[in-house]
């Protein structure tokens, strides 16, 4: 069984250090037209495509559906575009998900353990004349105890070449995507992990503030997910409930892959304790290309959000109350100790008055 899905290609240029052997830098480039994938740089150029077969012609990439224990046999088409023969490294590699969200393939110093391992081409190297194209058949072999779901990865065509002028070799990589959902129950599913919301006030007593709320979406599942997601703040209650406005949707996320999300919120009022909430609605892709939404994902967590200057001033409020009442309260029995010693002394003069007038 076999479905065609949109065209990907990736390109990869990675920069090894020939004195030390060492990773100096790696740029990665990926291709969605409609055409074959092309690199090319000064005198080198090539493309890679897939072949026309019992597969299908013109196809974007390679996508099969296949049972553990099942074999596929197919072949990628390079040309040589260039003036010059060349000869490519011909190897399968890997798939993950980069920091930026793109899907980029292993380097061939790195172990594959899916699809790079389960891909052998009939050669390890092919060489190409100027303006000549060569087959490259491959055969994929799952495992039998191949875990059900989806596996990515690629198959790749690499020329490494000096570069006099920085003392180093530039590996060129150019590949097309291999994704394989073996046969057995799916399980798609994403969990929300270490959400956490923090708040930042402001110096104005009665303003609002900027919560931030942070998470980790993970795969949890067997199969590749993207995500829409949502994110809130409401106070007590759900009451002063502020929305995050649109959130960027998560990338295509590989089975066991995790993905950093940190949204801030705006205009939130200090409701002294925040419950921030972050909902998911998983998207699942189907072998015919079609996208369905998957029931949602659900998490709060709690934080504070004390309006510190409001909780100062009504400090120094209840400061100035207090301290009036007892000034007050002074004032009296100050004044009642003075009448009660006039009083006092006005009767000791009574007395000695009365006392004056019997003598």
């Amino acid at each position: 069984m076999h479905a065609p899905t949109t065209r990907w290609t990736t390109r990869i240029a990675t920069v090894l250090r020939t004195t030390a052997l060492s990773l100096l830098a790696a740029a990665a480039a990926a291709s969605l037209g409609v055409g074959p994938a092309h690199a090319a740089d000064g005198d080198v150029a090539w493309t890679v495509r897939t072949a026309s077969n019992s597969y299908g012609a013109s196809r974007s990439s390679y996508s099969y559906a296949v049972n553990p224990g099942g074999t596929i046999d197919d072949a990628m088409m390079v040309a040589n575009r260039g003036p010059v023969p060349l000869n490519l490294a011909v190897y399968a590699a890997d798939g993950f998900t980069t920091d930026a969200g793109q899907l980029d393939l292993f380097t061939k110093d790195r172990k594959s353990v899916a699809v790079g391992a389960w891909v052998q081409a009939d050669q390890a190297t092919v060489t190409i004349q100027p303006g000549k194209t060569a087959k490259v058949p491959f055969r994929i072999s799952v495992p039998a105890n191949a875990t059900p779901g989806d596996h990515v990865g690629g198959i790749l065509t690499s020329l490494t070449q000096p570069d006099q002028a920085e003392g180093i070799n530039v590996d060129r990589r150019l590949g097309i995507r291999i994704k394989l959902r073996v046969g057995g129950e799916l399980a798609p599913h994403l969990a929300v992990e270490n959400l956490h919301v923090s708040y930042a006030g402001t110096a104005n007593p009665f303003g609002k503030g900027d919560a931030t709320v942070t998470y980790t979406i993970h795969n949890t599942g067997n199969t590749t997910l993207s995500s829409k997601q949502t994110v809130s703040v409401s106070g007590p209650f759900g009451w002063l409930r502020t929305g995050a406005g649109e959130v960027p949707a998560a990338p295509d996320l590989l089975p066991g892959e995790s993905w950093p999300v940190t949204v801030p919120v705006h205009g939130v009022a200090p409701g002294v304790r925040l419950a921030a909430t972050a909902t998911l609605t998983p998207l699942l892709t189907d072998a015919s290309g079609s996208v369905s939404p998957l029931p949602v994902v659900r998490s709060t967590t709690h934080g504070w959000a004390v309006p510190w200057t409001l909780v100062l001033l009504v400090v120094v409020l209840v400061a100035v109350i207090v301290g009036a009442v007892v000034l007050r309260r002074r004032n009296r029995v100050r004044r009642a100790r003075r009448e009660d010693a006039r009083v006092e002394e006005a009767v000791k003069q009574a007395l000695r008055a009365k006392e004056t007038r019997t003598d």
